[in-house]
């Protein structure tokens, strides 16, 4: 089937565009959060494309005054990759790499959101990971931080976004579990588990990347650590797997409650502590969500609001739905700047260093 995309050099195989090899899970998909200097407006966006299930669905997400706003949308790709417009979520490329825009309006939620990066985005190691003789994940991502200007409406109250807000963005493509839940077992005696943390950070002049998924055991799969300059270019970017996170868990759950993060420099080790200010349920942009669940079918064009307090939530409800998380936090670093940055993390099964031995036991 001929598409949009296929006049445009961008093929990687002999097919069309509108085939990406034969993995049902293929992927590929945009994500976006922002946030004033103090931390406060936080905000989100996601957008992802699904190949093989012929599905393209988005969300908006925004916190006030405690309550997380959240807009699903969902529908029939068609095959055709280059509509990047779910229902009432659009995103516009202008600039490649550099300059984006979002926009929303539906159920009572409206948005015209303009990042712009700060420098160019890095590569972060290719994620392939395998529970027993499954593929569990293969996939490419970029990221990038950068600055945002534009508004937020919540049913009829508009917002411009604070001087000074800025966030992170990143684009990740490849294989990982999306649509309906595959119900064949891993295999006797396999025990899954998943550890991620990701801390992309905005100082004054730099931005500052770290991510680690490690095995139940503690063991790093995945991890490095970037620092990039404002306006750099990736010769000039720092990259470095020699970092370490120390992060306890807020009691009775398992999210961070703050951390220390050490990266190991030429010149000497780089520490940044994080002090958390907001936090924000990625099930508003569909993560772990049971219902909109990245990839799930809900028709030729579905949408829905959904609202919570956030104070409300069970932090180990038994749909794990509550698990993953980002805290907006305060960033110190051991060499005087003080910044803003995300702290994303996601347990769920065992996990040694931490004394979990089953899925649901929680931080002491």
């Amino acid at each position: 089937m001929l598409t949009k995309g296929d006049d445009y050099p961008l093929h990687q195989t002999p097919e069309p565009i509108a085939y990406a090899g034969t993995d049902r899970n293929f992927y590929d998909r945009y994500f976006f959060n922002g946030y004033a200097p103090d931390g406060s407006g936080f905000f989100a966006v996601a957008l992802g494309i699904y190949p093989h299930l012929n599905v393209a669905d988005a969300h908006f997400s925004c916190i006030r005054e405690g309550v997380q706003y959240n807009l699903h949308a969902s529908r029939e790709l068609n095959m055709e990759r280059f509509d990047l417009v779910v229902g009432p979520i659009s995103i516009e490329i202008i600039e490649p790499l550099n300059v984006l825009r979002v926009r929303v309006r539906g159920e009572g939620l409206a948005a015209d959101l303009t990042f712009t990066g700060r420098a160019f985005p890095i590569e972060e190691p290719r994620f392939i990971h395998r529970i027993g003789p499954r593929t569990f994940m293969d996939y490419t991502r970029l990221t990038q931080n950068g600055r945002y200007t534009g508004w937020i409406e919540v049913d009829g109250e508009r917002i411009d976004l604070a001087t000074g807000t800025c966030g992170t963005r990143d684009r990740s493509w490849g294989v990982r579990p999306v649509g309906a839940s595959d119900a064949q077992p891993h295999g006797h005696g396999v025990v899954s588990s998943f550890f991620w943390q990701w801390t992309p950070v905005n100082l004054p002049n730099r931005s500052l990347f770290f991510h680690i998924n490690a095995d139940r055991h503690g063991a790093p799969w995945n991890t490095r650590a970037v620092i990039a300059p404002d306006g750099g270019e990736t010769e000039s970017f720092f990259e470095t797997p020699a970092a370490a996170m120390v992060s306890p868990m807020q009691p009775g759950t398992r999210w961070p409650a703050g951390g220390t993060l050490t990266i190991q420099r030429p010149e000497g080790s780089l520490a940044l502590t994080f002090e958390p200010l907001v936090r924000f349920q990625m099930r508003g942009l569909g993560y772990t969500s049971p219902k909109w669940g990245h990839g799930l079918y809900h028709g030729p064009l579905a949408v829905e609001r959904e609202d919570f307090v956030l104070a409300d939530l069970d932090p180990m409800a038994p749909t794990l739905d509550n698990l993953h998380v980002q805290i907006i936090s305060r960033v110190s670093t051991s060499d005087g700047e003080t910044g803003i940055g995300g702290f994303e993390q996601l347990v769920i099964g065992p996990y040694g260093p931490w004394g979990l031995t089953e899925y649901f036991d929680v931080g002491a």
